[in-house]
């Protein structure tokens, strides 16, 4: 079909106020407030374009978002490949893409990244059954020769992949047997593998990892099951998840207790929605009867190796939150390095630390306005391409926090020094205007210098806040299906499944498994919740007595 190109016209202002006065006239009420909010809209983005000199495509990508960072996208003239920060990527090494030796000689070359193929060894969580072989054993002689000896090799492993509900279940039908002289009934005993229980350990992890793991609402898994006649109403999905929280609750104390330990701690905030602290009958914050803000706080601890994250959904901000976390960190560590962006909330005021701020923050910037200032802001893209470049050379090599500081000083001090004579430049030169977008950007890279460079200054200071941003994305996922909490409390115990699921994931845990042995050893768990964390739980429960 062709289509025909519309005709351009000119409209002012005056034109669609007349527009708009002639529509309140002869048009009903909301059909009228309709068109003139549709011409206020079109001012303000007309206004936008022509105040700012904006680009289509920076105007794609204040309505949409960036699509990506890497300055070969962003400059459109590099030719290596970047190792550097993206909105929705990380700038640390991810691992193994999962392909097996047969896909990597398949064609003789590797294949693509998301092929979307696994090798066995990655399906860790599947039923495991051996098949042996129904003619032959270790020992026997060779059929094809004859002359020598089977012996025992790895399995060859096939994968079988079936689908399940999410939440399964089985009915007992328990024979009843009446005497037909006195009318006494005799009911069939029910097996032990039942369970006292409607609804066991597994459900009750499973419920709390898809809810707070994968933002599936209760509605949303209610009709999910209703459609595979495994009936389990969100009002019931609530009172399971309600009755096995505070069994949690001890693992999840006991992990603030190790984050508050860490080397360096991640902070940062987003929004979030809980309804008794919303509006005219909210509960005020006792610390601050004024603050109406809600925030869920992300908070990542790294430790020999290990990390950490814990969520916290309140009043307070991501500072507040850092500093109760350190209340409990003992006397004689030093004081840790904390990353976050400039933002003053973020900073712990009770406890002090070695603040570094987010390099990625001050890149973004850049990024942005590109379009409008491509030399310049290419020129800055390009220098702390250096930087991320040695930065990922650094952990390929694996190397330590002193040598990875030995690093940055040989081969990112000079790029990093030379920037940020050419921003002074900028200024003393009155090349760029203090007040612009570019010059806003310019300034905030030369207020934070030293924070944004300690990597450059401090073992293991690290160049941006990405890991707690991609954190955060577990409570926005929360927040973008199932919209708020209802109260403080039911934030608290979405806090502590997000918590401990994520920390799980952090550490090649498994979630489901991990959750369901907290549920079935809430004693023990209670008693000894530091045998219970998610890179040790395994020998805890090796080592428990079996049960009879």
């Amino acid at each position: 079909m062709n289509r025909k190109k519309p005709e351009v016209m000119e409209v002012d202002h005056k034109r669609l106020q007349d527009v708009a006065d002639r529509a309140r006239q002869s048009l009903a009420h909301q059909d009228a407030e309709l068109i003139e909010r549709v011409f206020e809209s079109y001012e303000y983005v007309a206004g936008l374009i022509q105040e700012k000199n904006m680009s289509i495509g920076r105007l794609q990508k204040m309505l949409f978002g960036a699509k990506t960072e890497k300055t070969r996208q962003v400059v459109g003239n590099s030719d290596q490949a970047d190792a550097e920060p993206n909105s929705g990527k990380s700038s640390e090494h991810t691992g193994d893409t999962g392909e097996t030796e047969s896909d990597k000689k398949r064609n003789g070359k590797p294949p693509p990244r998301g092929h979307g193929r696994n090798g066995a060894d990655a399906y860790r969580g599947a039923e495991q059954i051996e098949i042996p072989h129904s003619l032959l054993h270790a020992g026997d002689p060779c059929l094809e020769c004859g002359k020598g000896t089977l012996y025992q090799k790895l399995p060859r492993t096939v994968v079988r992949i079936t689908g399940q509900a999410p939440l399964g279940a089985r009915t007992y039908a328990l024979e009843r047997l009446s005497c037909g002289l006195c009318g006494a009934v005799f009911t069939a005993a029910l097996p032990r593998e039942a369970g006292r229980e409607k609804y066991d350990a597994r459900a009750g992890a499973m419920i709390g990892l898809l809810k707070y793991g994968s933002g599936l609402p209760f509605n949303r898994l209610q009709g999910l099951q209703g459609n595979l006649e495994i009936p389990l109403p969100a009002s019931t999905q609530w009172d399971v998840v309600s009755t096995f929280a505070p069994l949690l609750n001890p693992a999840f104390e006991d992990l603030m207790r190790e984050a508050a330990q860490g080397t360096i701690l991640y902070n940062d905030d987003t929004t979030v929605k809980i309804l008794t602290l919303m509006g005219e009958r909210r509960i005020p914050f006792v610390d601050n009867p004024d603050r109406t803000g809600l925030f869920t706080s992300g908070v990542i601890s790294t430790r020999d190796g290990r990390r950490i994250a814990l969520f916290f959904s309140s009043h307070r901000h991501a500072g507040e939150n850092l500093a109760e976390v350190l209340k409990q960190r003992a006397a004689e560590l030093e004081s840790p390095i904390q990353m976050c962006d400039a933002l003053a909330r973020n900073i712990p005021r009770e406890l002090g630390t070695i603040v570094a701020n987010c390099l990625a923050h001050a890149r973004r910037q850049f990024v942005e306005i590109h379009d409008l200032f491509p030399a310049e802001c290419g020129h800055v893209l390009e220098a702390l391409k250096i930087v991320y470049k040695n930065d990922a050379t650094a952990r390929k090599e694996g190397l330590s926090s002193e040598a990875r500081l030995e690093l940055h000083q040989a081969h990112s001090q000079l790029a990093m020094t030379e920037l940020k004579s050419w921003l002074h430049r900028q200024f003393d030169e009155r090349l760029v205007e203090p007040n612009s977008t570019l010059g806003t950007a310019v300034n905030y890279l030369l207020r934070h210098w030293e924070k944004l460079t300690l990597f450059l200054h401090k073992a293991g200071a690290p160049l941006d806040n990405n890991v707690c941003e991609r954190a955060l994305k577990k409570a926005i996922c929360h927040r973008k299906n199932s919209l708020f909490y209802r109260t403080q409390n039911g934030a608290r115990i979405g806090d502590m499944f997000m918590s401990l699921i994520h920390t799980c994931e952090l550490n090649q845990a498994n979630p489901f498994d991990y959750l369901t042995e907290l549920f079935r050893h809430p004693g023990e768990v209670a008693a000894h919740p530091e045998r219970f964390l998610p890179w040790n739980y395994r020998q805890t429960i090796a080592e428990l007595p079996a049960v009879a």
